[in-house]
């Protein structure tokens, strides 16, 4: 196992890594940029390192890789956002002798880049949204395969991620705009435009399975999360067990996401994300080759500590978990809770925390970067905080999250939590009937 660990990240996933580490007896290392020298998650670890100014610091890999050096740390977690994804990071970190704790760059890559992981998973047998085989490059093959899938279409970046570069095009009208304003995105965001389409499922249910694989060719899921409450293609909510699968088709999603796994030889933690129609026929739809925002609902439902798995995974110890001892309890939510304005369209809300109480009792969580007196910066994302609830079953999580969201205090700063009620008290959320489309169509926004 390993003694020290540098955790490239910050915000609650670098506080979540550092207390599983302090729990495994595992000393950390914190980097930080120059506006996050008060942060929490310096404080808390047992060393830290600027690693440069707000522009140029967390994805700054030699800094970064000299700050691990430097310190002794044997490895390190990339947590979510920043360089997690990012495979020349994974490849560098393994030329220094430094562990990855993630998949092998070489799998980043393979999964990573959209269109090429619709092309695995074809090759694996795992069911895809109808769509292009190839990328899509120009106007010409933009064209001609939206009229081979047939209208409606999704445009997607093959790099993308985060909801940009993508468009829904219904007629030919309409496609050669939308086609080349998602490459404008895409290059701007990713510094890559290479497109894709596929076929538009009208409602899907935005549906993902949690899965862990070791080095010696044991995977397993742990269950689905569904992240359907969306705005503009991020999402905002989610809850576990999906409130309408049943058995038989969580154990297909699962074998389905466990080969795609295998298939590509994948180790560590991961999600599979599938889109669900309503003939209940799911689709692949993509591959995070890292820890999700979302982890804290499966860790809820089945008592396995995820970000424990992945240090254990990637010291070299098998599994000691096997697919029969994956046990489901309850019901959780997580509600994302935004630093920013949802009366003046979600605008960013950076400043001073003059007040803080944080929720608690039996079965709440709050992962949160929050202190009193914290200044939150403008330069990162907008997530401060998450709410997290876990109850016998929805109804009780449901109002279990009532119960939290109308405790947690937050001035100084304006917040998404009367937001997040909104969607909580919404009937048809209640009902458990909603879809990726829910936000637009049923909260005027």
């Amino acid at each position: 196992m390993f003694k020290k660990i540098l955790v490239a990240n910050r915000g609650e996933i670098a506080i979540r890594i550092i207390r599983a580490c302090r729990e495994m007896g595992i000393e950390t290392v914190a980097i930080y940029s120059t506006i996050d020298k008060d942060a929490l998650h310096v404080q808390m670890a047992d060393e830290s390192v600027c690693v440069g100014p707000p522009n140029d610091s967390y994805t700054n890999i030699t800094r970064i890789i000299s700050a691990t050096v430097l310190t002794g740390a044997e490895a390190i977690h990339p947590g979510f956002g920043f360089l997690s994804e990012n495979s020349r990071f994974a490849q560098m970190c393994q030329e220094c002798n430094i562990t990855f704790i993630g998949p092998d760059g070489e799998i980043i890559d393979k999964m990573g880049n959209k269109s090429n992981a619709r092309k695995l998973m074809m090759e694996a047998g795992v069911p895809v949204i109808p769509g292009s085989k190839e990328p899509v490059f120009d106007d010409e093959k933009a064209v001609s395969t939206a009229k081979n899938i047939g209208y409606p279409v999704m445009i997607k970046a093959s790099a993308g991620g985060g909801g940009r570069g993508i468009r829904i095009v219904r007629s030919e009208s309409e496609l050669l705009d939308a086609f080349n304003m998602a490459k404008k995105e895409a290059k701007a965001a990713f510094g890559d435009d290479t497109m894709y389409m596929e076929k538009f499922l009208e409602k899907p249910r935005h549906v993902e399975i949690q899965i862990l694989a070791d080095h010696y060719g044991n995977t397993i899921h742990l269950g689905e999360r569904d992240c359907s409450i969306q705005r503009r293609n991020q999402k905002v909510l989610e809850e576990g067990p999906c409130p309408i699968l049943n058995e038989e088709l969580r154990e297909k999603m699962g074998d389905a996401a466990i080969k795609a796994a295998r298939y590509v030889g994948y180790k560590n933690a991961g999600t599979i994300e599938f889109l669900l129609d309503s003939y209940n026929n799911f689709y692949f739809m993509e591959m995070n080759t890292r820890i999700q925002v979302e982890h804290p609902v499966t860790e809820f439902i089945t008592g396995i500590d995820l970000i424990k798995e992945q240090i254990k995974i990637a010291s070299g110890q098998k599994l000691n978990i096997k697919q029969k001892d994956v046990k489901f309890s309850g019901h959780a939510i997580e509600c994302r809770i935004n630093a920013e304005d949802p009366k003046r369209n979600f605008m960013p809300s950076p400043g001073k925390v003059d007040v803080l109480f944080i929720p608690g009792g039996l079965g709440v969580r709050v992962d949160t970067l929050l202190y009193d007196g914290y200044i939150i910066p403008p330069s990162y994302d907008s997530m401060i905080a998450k709410l997290i609830v876990h109850g016998k079953d929805r109804s009780e999580a449901i109002n279990k999250m009532r119960r939290a969201l109308g405790e947690f205090l937050l001035d100084g700063i304006s917040t998404n939590i009367d937001f997040q009620f909104s969607i909580i008290n919404n009937d048809k959320f209640l009902q458990g009937d909603y879809d990726t489309g829910f936000v637009s169509e049923n909260l005027n926004l």
